[in-house]
This record gives structure tokens, sequence and C-alpha cells, in this order.
């Protein structure tokens, strides 16, 4: 007779990689985002600082 030794489950292991990779791409994406409207961004800001003039009588 032969004996089969039990080998370990990773099936968790690849679950925990795989989650950790769709991470890693949102956060990739997300930054990438910012970088992009980070002018857009800048400018909306000069808009409104120049906006913000108070009139005195």
């Amino acid at each position: 007779m032969s004996e089969e030794t039990p080998t370990k489950d990773k099936f968790w292991l690849y679950v925990g990689g795989a989650v950790f990779s769709l991470l890693l791409v949102i956060a990739m994406v997300k930054q990438s985002e910012n970088e992009k409207f980070a002018p857009i961004k800048q400018q909306l800001e000069e808009e409104a600082a120049q906006m913000n003039i108070r009139v005195l009588n």
C-alpha cells in the first residue's frame, strides 16, 4: 500500500493574493486619476481664491 502525504490547501492563499492584487490595481488607477485632474483642481482653487474678494463700502 502507498501512503499519500496530505498537501496543504492553498485556496485562501490564492484568494488573498487575488484580493491584494485587485486592491493594488484600484489604488494605482485612483492615483493616476488624481494626477490627471491635479491641474484642473489647482485652477478651480485659484478661481475660488480670486472670487473670495470682499467688497467694503
